[in-house]
């Protein structure tokens, strides 16, 4: 089974567009070692020719046209995307159904009833879409059942609810319920390896721990470095935790947490916002990333379990 890492940047992309900070305005003046990175989203396969889409960036027109296994040329109008899942209803994760409605047919879509939700009447997304290809709705449980994909008989997954927070236009932005942000758990049924998927992370609890400890790769919550790394730049009023991430930094923080797991398991960071200092491959946090044993994704990446 074939993992892609589509997009590897946290909402706005490295360099973001409207962003001069040390990171943005170094990458642009050629002064700083990084890679440019799009919004989050990956794209899992187990036959290399059907894929599901977890997560549709805005970023998903260049994302396909840099993936050409995504484009198949079965027919004269066709795709090698499946099926779209979504983790969460955030902007920077679900934009690009838009730029899918040229489809033939219904999209087969899944995700929690409370994205769904937001999705139908906060950002009303799949009421656009049914005037062009329509929306087919499946819902995801997060009781833990092991859960079919349409068209993807191969592919094998599990949904865990997160501690998170639902997008800014949400009603329930102050009031989260379960299954506003989920985590997933993907198997491939040939060999029992397990990859687990969690680019929104606010909490790790022990049964996550647990969860996260039994698997072969895990792909978590890159987002900020220190809590109040907005703050000290003067780009947000709010820490990094009151926006539903874990930093990587300090005790309790990300990189704390994966010191925990298993020696076997792989661990890797995704959905990097474009002020994290680890974006820069030769800064002092990335050494100390890799002398913890964890990568950073990038654009392009591929994954093989």
């Amino acid at each position: 089974m074939r993992i892609r890492v589509l997009g590897s940047s946290a909402g706005g992309g490295f360099p973001q567009w409207n962003c001069n900070c040390p990171n943005c305005d170094g990458f642009r003046r050629g002064t700083l070692k990084a890679r440019a990175r799009t919004q989050s989203s990956i794209a899992v396969s187990a036959n290399g020719s059907d894929w599901l889409l977890v997560n549709a960036s805005p970023d998903i027109l260049t994302q396909i046209r840099d993936t050409p296994e995504l484009q198949p040329a079965r027919a004269i109008r066709d795709s090698g995307i499946a099926a779209v899942l979504l983790i969460d209803a955030q902007i920077d994760h679900v934009t690009g159904l838009l730029m899918l409605r040229e489809r033939q047919t219904p999209l087969p879509l899944l995700a929690t009833p409370e994205v769904l939700s937001d999705l139908s009447d906060g950002f009303p997304i799949t009421r656009i879409l049914s005037h062009f290809c329509g929306v087919d709705r499946h819902e995801l449980p997060i009781d833990g059942r092991t859960l079919p994909v349409p068209g993807l008989p191969d592919v094998q997954l599990q949904c865990v609810s997160l501690s998170s927070k639902p997008p800014p236009y949400s009603p329930f932005r102050g009031n989260p319920r379960p299954g506003d942000n989920i985590g997933l758990v993907i198997t491939n049924p040939l060999n029992g390896q397990r990859v687990f998927y969690a680019p929104g992370l606010g909490e790790i609890t022990p049964a996550l721990l647990e969860l996260m400890a039994g698997c072969s790769v895990v792909m978590v919550d890159g987002t900020f470095w220190t809590n109040d790394e907005m703050q000290r730049m003067g780009l947000h009023s709010k820490s990094a935790i009151d926006l539903g991430h874990l930093p990587q930094s300090g005790p309790g923080g990300m990189v704390e947490q994966l010191d925990r797991l298993p020696a076997h398991v792989r661990k890797i960071l995704i959905h990097i916002n474009n002020t994290n200092p680890m974006l820069v491959e030769d800064s002092d946090e990335r050494a100390e990333l890799t002398a913890h044993g964890i990568e950073v994704a990038h654009d392009g990446m591929d994954i093989e379990i």
